[in-house]
């Protein structure tokens, strides 16, 4: 994809989400935008770091640790948040704890202890969502709702993560998963008023952004609709 078609696929994704929040009578700093570039070229997130996009989700380990080593240090990639939006296999947390700025798709106690006994001291607290099966899909990971009490109280107590919220790959066929999360969301909130940075949800994708930004999503990750189709 040459540079200037990139370009205009971000601006106009980013066109999108500014329509969507006013459609639900939000503001357009509302809704973070990050841009899923799995599988595409280092170079082509450096383009859009350099027109002002932040954030960047990877789900390949390997792939992204050589992207996250190429670009530290160009010229305007500084800036750039990582998050990790794989799966995620008990002999990669280290990589993951010592690389990503974001962690999207926690499921497990076992993974929140490595990966809060594996972030660096010198870094920031590692910022966590946790993947939700919403709509008890066996082909799915994520914690069930029912699973959430028990995962939450574990992770608070781990100093070097922050429990920041929730994300969701909903069914296909499913039209109030977004409705539900978001109740499972301000639950939380009023059941932990000790969760200080509970502010994330990550649901909706290119083809459902508006209706999640519509039921409050505050991040919605997107690739195809700006990198194009997955080789």
């Amino acid at each position: 994809m040459q540079d200037l078609t990139l370009i205009d696929s971000w601006q106009q994704v980013n066109k999108q989400v500014a329509q969507a929040c006013t459609q639900a009578q939000r503001v357009q700093n509302s809704v973070t935008l990050l841009a899923v570039s799995k599988t595409k070229a280092a170079e082509m997130v450096a383009t859009l770091a350099r027109q002002g996009q932040r954030d960047f989700g990877e789900n390949y380990l390997q792939e992204a640790i050589e992207k996250i080593q190429s670009l530290r240090g160009q010229s305007q990639c500084d800036h750039i948040v990582w998050h990790y939006i794989g799966s995620i296999q008990r002999n990669k947390t280290r990589d993951i704890a010592e690389h990503f700025d974001w962690v999207q798709t926690l499921e497990r106690d076992i993974i929140a202890k490595r990966l809060n006994e594996q972030r660096p001291a010198d870094m920031p607290p590692l910022n966590i969502l946790i993947q939700v099966n919403i709509d008890h899909e066996d082909s799915k990971s994520g914690c069930l709702p029912e699973q959430l009490p028990e995962l939450i109280t574990a992770i608070k107590a781990y100093e070097r993560l922050q429990l920041r919220g929730l994300m969701i790959i909903p069914a296909k066929a499913n039209t109030d998963a977004f409705e539900r999360t978001k109740q499972l969301f301000e639950d939380i909130k009023r059941t932990h008023p000790d969760l200080s940075q509970w502010d994330t949800l990550s649901m909706g994708m290119s083809d459902d952004m508006s209706a999640a930004i519509a039921n409050g999503s505050t991040m919605v990750r997107v690739g195809t609709a700006i990198f194009g189709t997955r080789a």
